[in-house]
């Protein structure tokens, strides 16, 4: 009896030891939430208060909820972080420079740490400085990690980014300790996101391994228990169905990363991919799942115990507190940037049967949505400048949402073209137009043939022409005709001789037009367009491309996609009676420009 008494409390006190020791961790991430602060679409269906009512996905009082529910229940240290592009995509970035209210939202949320994205930078370095910095005035903020961003020493368009940094408003790394557990974070902007933050200039990046290993070994050195990367890179799968993409390399390429909490590209992760022993994870987009981690810590490892996404859908009530928050801050966005172009949140633009979208794994030639963005700026441009244009272009990478069934109000509208700034307060880059000749169109078109192969991101769609092509053709001999239609139905076809001298009118957002200043260099010096202007003279400044919509009107009146694509929409006829206009039925389906030779 003595014995097994001994042993008993022995046996008692070890596990007592063993609870003491294993300490638990809970991780709630997202990424890519593009400010979809009232859910994914349409926004007139969503009703986050109640439940089993409405078909929308995510919205950040649903999101609250999830977090303050698993907090609750957690009894061991809880963790909520966000990978980046938390920001742009909707309106309510319009008025943050103004109010720096999403980030004061975030942490009201419940969010610890939050990494920069490539869409942080979409209205440059000093735009996410003064929006960093008004937030941080006028309240509470998360962590915000700036990753491997470099800073210009001649420059002065990155100072006041810079200034926060040595301000510690932001920064490389951070340290937190939690139940006696002391970890580190550190976050990276990865080669595609650089890639697409053209914006971030004059920011550059240090290279992402080098950078995170001496991230590693500087929070190690200060005693960290668990480093955290919060990535900015994202996973794919390849050819043979596998996991790869710029985490996997990390995770492969850096030692000592005890977890990749992952972004940028989209990606729904349903477990972890683990790499070497370090478990990358990502959350999808726009926040329509809350990753949920569930971590042990003990002598001196962690071990992951369980992995879910969490679904924000209408089985979630909103937290009330935060949806008061949003409803406040939509009442600005309606008397500050709606309200003065005639518009208003709620009210119905249209509505439709039907999906309008791109093809999410890239069969970009199949969407609906390009040809039908590219049919309404021509058909604002033609409406509103006596110039008007003969061709409307955009491309694929600058389609940022779709359109699903139900009725549209003017946030569903402005989603699918959110991007950029101009000169005004009107959020969106401006419409330009510039001219070119017969054969420098045709260069154009064979060289945007090449570059989608590769970038898919980089295919046009185009409104006002027909162009027969042979995709069996080598390089620069694809194009074999091209008509340029006009609003009557004739069409004028395009000589493509270097002695003809007329010159064709091209309409696309002004940092879309830009890429044919470059054609030169995209070609391999094989080929130079030279912008012109109506009267035929080159254009020295690209900023003089910019159309005016409103020539009765002192001053430059700018034309943005989202504003062409409401007034188109508002064109079209109520098929249904309900006073609500109906998106033509000919654009269920794609509507073509390119025909192949053979099928001609």
């Amino acid at each position: 009896m003595r014995k097994t008494s001994v042993f008993l409390i022995w046996f008692v006190s070890m596990l007592s030891i063993t609870a003491q020791t294993e300490k638990k961790i809970l991780i709630l991430h997202t990424n890519d939430l593009h400010s979809r602060l009232m859910g994914y679409t349409p926004e007139s269906a969503y009703s986050p208060l109640t439940i089993k009512d409405d078909k929308t996905v995510g919205g950040f009082a649903r999101i609250a909820s999830i977090i303050k529910n698993e907090k609750e229940r957690n009894t061991g240290t809880t963790l909520v972080l966000d990978a980046g592009d938390f920001m742009m995509g909707t309106l309510f970035p319009s008025l943050e420079k103004r109010s720096g209210f999403q980030l004061r939202l975030m942490k009201e949320m419940g969010y610890d740490v939050v990494g920069i994205g490539n869409h942080e930078y979409e209205f440059g370095p000093d735009w996410l400085a003064s929006v960093i910095s008004i937030s941080a005035k006028n309240g509470e903020i998360p962590a915000v990690l700036i990753g491997n961003a470099k800073f210009d020493k001649k420059d002065e368009g990155d100072d006041a980014l810079e200034k926060l940094f040595f301000d510690n408003l932001i920064s490389r790394k951070l340290i937190l300790t939690k139940n006696g557990i002391k970890i580190g974070f550190f976050s990276i902007l990865g080669k595609d996101a650089v890639h697409v933050a053209p914006k971030a200039a004059p920011v550059t990046f240090e290279k992402q391994s080098p950078f995170a290993r001496k991230m590693v070994k500087e929070l190690k050195a200060e005693k960290c228990d668990i480093i955290i990367c919060i990535s900015h890179s994202g996973v794919s799968k390849d050819k043979n169905g596998d996991w790869g993409g710029e985490d996997v390399e990390l995770a492969r390429a850096v030692k000592g990363i005890d977890l990749i909490i992952g972004g940028h590209t989209h990606t729904r992760l349903d477990q972890p991919v683990i790499v070497n022993g370090t478990p990358i994870v990502q959350a999808g987009e726009f926040g329509q799942f809350v990753g949920c981690l569930s971590l042990s810590y003990s002598s001196g490892k962690l071990k992951v115990e369980n992995y879910k996404l969490i679904p924000v859908d209408d089985n979630i009530a909103g937290d009330e507190h935060i949806n008061r928050l949003i409803e406040a801050q939509k009442e600005k966005i309606d008397f500050e940037i709606l309200n003065p172009l005639g518009l208003n949140y709620i009210k119905p633009i249209v509505e439709t049967d039907f999906r309008l979208e791109g093809n999410d794994v890239g069969d970009y030639v199949n969407s609906n949505i390009g040809p039908f963005i590219a049919d309404a700026i021509r058909y604002y441009v033609n409406k509103h400048n006596s110039k008007g244009t003969d061709i409307s272009m955009v491309a694929a990478g600058m389609i940022f949402d779709k359109i699903l069934p139900g009725i549209q109000t003017a946030p569903d509208i402005f989603r699918v073209m959110p991007l950029g700034s101009g000169k005004d307060e009107v959020p969106g880059y401006a419409l330009s137009r510039l001219y070119v000749t017969g054969r420098e169109l045709k260069s154009i078109l064979e060289i945007l043939q090449v570059a989608s192969k590769s970038k898919p991101e980089d295919y046009c769609y185009y409104s006002g022409m027909r162009v027969d092509y042979d995709p069996e053709k080598g390089l620069f001999r694809k194009i074999k005709k091209i008509e340029i239609v006009h609003n009557d139905g004739r069409m004028v076809n395009v000589d493509f001789m270097k002695k003809n001298k007329s010159i064709y009118s091209i309409t696309a957002d002004s940092y879309m037009l830009e890429f044919i200043s470059i054609i030169k260099k995209m070609s391999f010096g094989l080929i130079k367009v030279i912008p012109k202007d109506a009267a035929g003279n080159k254009v020295k400044d690209m900023g003089t491309t910019v159309i005016d919509m409103d020539e009765s009107r002192d001053g430059l009146q700018e034309g943005k996609e989202w504003l062409a694509l409401i007034e188109f929409l508002t064109s079209m006829k109520d098929t249904n009676g309900n006073g609500i206009p109906d998106i033509d039925e000919k654009y269920a389906v794609p509507v073509k420009c390119f025909f192949p030779v053979e099928n001609r």
